[in-house]
């Protein structure tokens, strides 16, 4: 039997980011996932925002974004007409890049086991994995990171509670321009033309050489639209966005088209001794917010960087010390907003009852004056500058 301090069960974004702050803090890890190189998977594809500044309290931001495609300035559009042109800091990066990324960041001082979890056992002192492989890990503290896989957890009575079922459907795929070398824009966000469209946005944003495409759309798996993306991808979205060309000229689909459908979900019982939830494994987020990604780095960094160390420093792992993760009010309010934005987001892409009618029209005369307010700043700047 191995013994360690911290048992970290999945090797995603989460897992990954953990084992990586843990080593490098000097803390006894191992990192337990079924794949040695993590395989392809459709899930978050750029960086941005809030979500940097969580990357930087990990100590790994530098290394994560050298591998990125950063876009600088973004276009933003809704009726074919352009809104504003903005500098971003939007940084692009396919999921299964990102998370090989932070795990070559990982030290070798964490120890990586290529097996599954097979069974846990918890207590207040010291838990107990079994791996698929017949090894036997004793461990302080398990840090479950497996995302969307429920097995572990109904053997340990903790429930998943669906809150929204499908709440949202990603669309990826990479798009190339018809007839000239490249697009005028540098990375494009064009929302909805109306709520009819059961849609929130369209970003396009480089990744590499290639111009990545994220939809998010509010349909079921079963909606006909979905089956027409596949078959005829270049129609279907003129379907929703008539007025896209206008902004994006005559463009095709190349490549794989991939389709993610999200269901919002929270834990129940979670709360137990010698074990602590991060990530989805947790609670899901909606693709369409954006939010998910600095979800995974806030549980992760406030619980490698207040918690593991405090707990560590005394006896015992019990149910009052995993409480306080839990409790914690950068987590517990990030969540808040997680959920939030996604209801909110929904709403204002798709209902149809006359205060989000004239919510979609307030932000977009909004964007519009931003964007206006933008231009006339920038011209009188190169004015000024041009004068002798």
């Amino acid at each position: 039997m191995r013994h360690t301090d911290i048992a970290i069960v999945g090797g995603g974004l989460a897992g990954s980011t953990a084992a990586a702050m843990l080593g490098r803090a000097g803390i006894s890890a191992i990192l337990i996932d079924p794949h040695k190189i993590y395989p392809p998977d459709f899930r978050c594809e750029k960086l941005g925002g809030y979500q940097l500044d969580l990357l930087r309290k990990t100590g790994i931001a530098d290394a994560v974004l050298a591998a990125t495609t950063l876009d600088h300035s973004a276009w933003t559009a809704r009726l074919g007409r352009l809104l504003d042109k903005k500098p971003s800091d939007q940084h692009g990066i396919i999921y299964d890049d990102l998370v090989n990324t932070v795990r070559r960041q990982i030290p070798d001082t964490v120890d990586f086991i290529e097996a599954k979890v097979t069974a846990v056992g918890t207590s207040s002192d010291r838990q107990t994995l079994s791996l698929s492989n017949g090894e036997e890990i004793s461990a302080r503290l398990i840090v479950l990171a497996n995302g969307l896989n429920i097995g572990l957890r109904h053997t340990l009575d903790i429930e998943r509670e669906v809150i929204s079922p499908c709440h949202s459907i990603t669309v990826g795929f990479n798009v190339v321009p018809v007839g000239r070398d490249a697009f005028e824009f540098p990375a494009l966000t064009y929302f909805t033309e109306n709520s009819a469209a059961q849609m929130s946005y369209l970003t396009l944003f480089p990744i590499g050489s290639a111009m990545r495409a994220n939809l998010m759309v509010y349909r079921g798996m079963d909606d006909p639209w979905l089956r027409r993306m596949r078959q005829t991808p270049e129609q279907a979205m003129h379907e929703l966005m008539p007025n896209l060309r206008a902004l994006s000229g005559e463009f095709k689909v190349d490549g794989i088209i991939k389709i993610r459908p999200a269901d919002l979900y929270i834990t129940k019982g979670h709360r137990q001794a010698g074990i602590v939830l991060v990530g989805d494994a947790f609670a899901t987020s909606c693709p369409a917010a954006g939010t998910g990604t600095g979800k995974v780095f806030m549980d992760v960094q406030r619980l490698c960087n207040a918690y593991i160390p405090a707990w560590l420093a005394s006896a015992g792992m019990d149910a009052s010390k995993i409480s306080q993760f839990y409790d914690d009010p950068e987590k517990c309010g990030n969540d808040a907003s997680s959920q939030r934005q996604a209801y909110d987001l929904r709403s204002i892409s798709i209902d149809t009852g006359l205060p989000w009618h004239v919510r979609r029209w307030v932000r977009f005369l909004h964007r519009f004056g931003v964007g206006a307010l933008r231009h006339v700043r920038e011209t009188l700047s190169v004015r000024r500058t041009a004068q002798p």
